[in-house]
C-alpha cells in the first residue's frame, strides 16, 4: 500500500468507520422492531414491512450477515489505521491509531449508532432492508458455513438447535400489552379487553342473580294472582314452578304469552304454559367464556344455575355475562354498585350487604376474599360464623369492618376502612 495516498487510507478509514456503524445500527434496530407492528403493517402491503419481515424469518442468517459486514470493516479500519499511524508517527503510531480507533469506534460505530437504532428502530430498519436483502443473497454460501460450524460446535456442548421459537402470547402477556396501551386506546375499550381476557376465572356463580331474587310464578297460584304478576313483571322470561323453586316446570316468554292469549281472546293458564320453554340448567363452577359458548351454540339467554345436588342456586343470563365485559345495561333492575357503595372523606366507604365482593375489589383495587361468598353479607357471616349485633368490628385481612346495621339475620350496611397494617385477622 506504499503507493496509496495517506489522505486515501484516512477517508477509506472514515469510510469503513461508517459503514461500521451502519451494520451496528442496522442489526440492533432489526432486533428491537415490535414484530406484532411490523407483521400488521406487512399484512396491509407495506413493502418494507415485508421485506423486514422476510429478513426477520432466519434471525440466524441476518445476525451472521450483519457480524460478518461488521468484523470485516472493523479488521480493515484496524490495519489502514496502524498503517496511517506508523507513516505520521512512526512505531509510536501504532499506539496513538489503536487508541484514537477504539474510542471512534466504540462512540461513532457503536454507542451512538445503536443507541439511535433502539431510539427509532422503524426508521433504521425498514431502510437498511434494502441493502441487507442483496448482501443476504450475495453472502449466503459463508453465512450458511459459518452457521454450520456454530450450530456444530453448539450440538458438541449439548445446545439444542431446532428448538422454535414461538410467537405467540401468554394471557398475562396480552394483559401487559394491553395495560402497556393506555395511550392508544380508551380506558373503556382497555377496560372490556382486560374483562373478556378474564372471563375464564369467573363462573356463573359470581354473576348469577340469586335464589332469593330470582322472580318466578308459582302455577299453583290462582289465576288472578298470576295474571298480576305477568302484568307487572319488568323480565321477558319467568321461571314456572310448583310451590318451590325446586320443583321448576319451565321457562315462561312473558312477551309469547301475551300474544298468544291477545290472539285467542282467552287469559288462561294452559294457554299461558304453551309459550314456556323447557328449563336450561347449568352446574355453579362453569365458566363465563364456557357458558357464553354454550348460550350460543343451545341458542339460549336464560338457564338456572344448580348445585351438585340438583338445587336451584341462582339464575344467569347471556346479559349478565355481557355485563362482565362491557358493564352494567342501563335496563337491568339490580342496583349498581354505585348505589351500593358511598366513599367517605376519611377514606372509608360505606357499603350494602348485598353488594358483589369481586365487584368492591374491582372497583376500589381491594383484595377482599371472595372465594367463599358472593356478598359482603356472606363473606362477614364466613369469617364470623355467627349473626353479629349492629357495633361489632372486625378485621379481615388488612380491613377494619364496622357493621352499621343488621336487619332478618342479614347484614345490611358496613363500614370498611382500609389500613396499612394490622397484627391479626379474622378469616384472612
Amino acid at each position: 500500500m506504499e503507493h496509496i495516498s495517506t489522505g486515501t487510507l484516512i477517508i477509506t478509514l472514515v469510510v469503513m468507520v461508517i459503514v461500521s456503524a451502519w451494520f451496528a445500527g442496522s442489526e440492533t434496530g432489526m432486533m428491537t422492531l415490535n414484530r406484532y407492528k411490523l407483521r400488521h403493517r406487512a399484512k396491509n402491503g407495506n413493502r418494507a414491512a415485508r421485506r423486514v419481515e422476510k429478513l426477520l424469518r432466519r434471525p440466524d442468517r441476518l445476525i451472521s450477515l450483519v457480524l460478518i459486514g461488521n468484523n470485516l470493516v472493523n479488521i480493515l479500519a484496524s490495519s489502514l489505521a496502524t498503517i496511517v499511524g506508523m507513516r505520521l508517527y512512526g512505531d509510536l503510531g501504532v499506539a496513538i491509531a489503536t487508541g484514537i480507533l477504539t474510542f471512534v469506534v466504540l462512540v461513532f460505530a457503536e454507542v451512538l449508532p445503536k443507541t439511535v437504532a433502539a431510539l427509532y428502530p422503524e426508521k433504521v430498519a425498514y431502510p437498511s432492508s434494502w441493502l441487507l436483502g442483496p448482501l443476504q443473497k450475495l453472502m449466503l454460501p459463508l453465512v450458511w458455513l459459518l452457521n454450520a460450524i456454530a450450530r456444530f460446535f453448539m450440538h458438541m456442548m449439548g445446545i439444542k438447535t431446532d428448538g422454535a421459537i414461538s410467537a405467540a402470547l401468554s394471557k398475562e402477556e396480552l394483559r401487559t400489552i394491553v395495560h402497556e396501551s393506555r395511550s392508544l386506546m380508551s380506558r373503556r375499550n382497555q377496560d372490556m379487553l382486560l374483562s373478556v381476557l378474564d372471563l375464564d376465572k369467573v363462573t356463573v356463580e359470581d354473576v348469577m342473580v340469586p335464589r332469593n331474587e330470582i322472580v318466578g310464578i308459582n302455577i299453583n297460584d290462582e289465576w288472578k294472582s298470576i295474571l298480576r304478576q305477568l302484568t307487572h313483571s319488568p323480565h321477558g322470561r319467568i321461571v314456572l314452578y310448583r310451590d318451590s323453586l325446586d320443583d321448576t316446570i319451565s321457562m315462561l316468554r312473558v312477551r309469547e304469552a301475551w300474544r298468544m292469549m291477545n290472539e285467542k281472546k282467552e287469559f288462561t293458564k294452559a294457554l299461558m304454559l304453551r309459550a314456556a320453554d323447557e328449563i336450561y340448567y347449568v352446574p355453579e363452577g362453569t365458566a363465563l367464556n364456557v357458558q357464553l359458548v354454550k348460550f350460543q351454540r343451545n341458542k339460549e339467554k336464560v338457564s338456572l344455575v344448580v348445585d351438585e345436588y340438583g338445587d336451584v342456586k341462582g339464575l344467569v343470563t347471556i346479559e349478565d355475562i355481557l355485563e362482565e365485559i362491557v358493564g352494567d345495561f342501563t335496563t337491568s333492575m339490580s342496583p349498581t354498585l354505585a348505589e351500593e357503595v358511598m366513599p367517605q372523606n376519611d377514606g372509608s366507604v360505606l357499603i350494602e350487604g348485598g353488594a358483589n365482593v369481586r365487584e368492591v375489589n374491582k372497583a376500589f383495587n381491594w383484595t377482599l376474599p371472595e372465594n367463599e361468598a358472593r356478598t359482603v353479607n356472606g363473606m362477614l357471616l364466613e369469617a364470623l360464623e355467627e349473626i353479629p349485633l349492629a357495633g361489632t368490628t372486625v378485621q379481615v385481612k388488612s380491613y377494619a369492618i364496622n357493621i352499621l346495621d343488621v336487619q332478618d339475620n342479614m347484614i345490611k350496611q358496613v363500614r370498611i376502612t382500609p389500613q396499612k397494617s394490622i397484627k391479626q385477622s379474622v378469616g384472612s
